[in-house]
């Protein structure tokens, strides 16, 4: 399996989806941040070192962000939210926000209304699709299940596991390890910034101490 990300501990192949785990302050935005470029640290993004790239040139290299808390733009339509994110031309574009309207109904229900009207399910759905705009090869998500229904929830998860077979790779940031152990193949414990337990998702969540690692902070 080819690596699409490199940092420190973390490799995340292809197809493949990765579990960051960690209670509050273990460092799983930092983690993310850091990939971005918001925060220094040597990355490598399909195969080539990106350390010195900045965020705009990292995200049009095939990376797509779902940050924790939606942050969609209130003020805007649902379908000017998924412009606003897209670098395509303008042709690409409108077509592309077809196709996210496509694999959304809950968002092609309501293509005008804007955002800060959305329930907190449509605008993580929102969310998710304005990440999706540009195509992303890997696809980083922070939280992306705080606060929302346990339908949404599964309905997230289902739509997770399926972006996975043309290739795209996720990065999947949560406090809630039962869940994103159950859609991701490996995973990783931070506290404290640091990566305390790796392995494949079934021994993590097979692991008698993984509530208390992930109550270390």
């Amino acid at each position: 399996m080819s690596a699409v990300l490199e940092i420190g501990e973390l490799s995340v192949g292809a197809g493949e989806i990765v579990a960051v785990l960690g209670g509050n302050g273990a460092g799983k935005t930092a983690l993310l941040e850091t990939i971005l470029g918001f925060r220094s640290g040597r990355v490598s993004l399909f195969g080539r070192d990106v350390t010195s790239l900045a965020v705009e040139q990292r995200v049009l290299s095939g990376l797509g962000y779902v940050p924790e808390g939606r942050r969609v733009f209130a003020a805007l339509t649902v379908r000017e939210n998924l412009e606003a994110a897209c670098a395509l031309p303008a042709d690409q574009r409108r077509q592309r926000v077809g196709e996210m309207l496509a694999l959304f109904p809950m968002l092609a229900e309501r293509p005008q209304a804007r955002a800060w009207l959305l329930s907190g399910g449509q605008q993580q759905m929102l969310a998710l699709a304005r990440a999706l705009m540009n195509k992303p090869r890997l696809l980083l998500l922070d939280e992306p299940t705080l606060g929302l229904a346990p339908v949404v929830v599964a309905d997230l998860l289902r739509r997770l596991s399926a972006m996975t077979a043309d290739g795209t790779a996720i990065v999947l940031a949560e406090q809630r390890a039962a869940l994103a152990l159950g859609v991701a193949s490996r995973g990783v414990v931070l506290s404290r910034g640091r990566v305390v337990r790796h392995g494949t998702a079934a021994d993590l969540a097979a692991d008698p101490t993984l509530a208390d690692l992930m109550a270390g902070g």
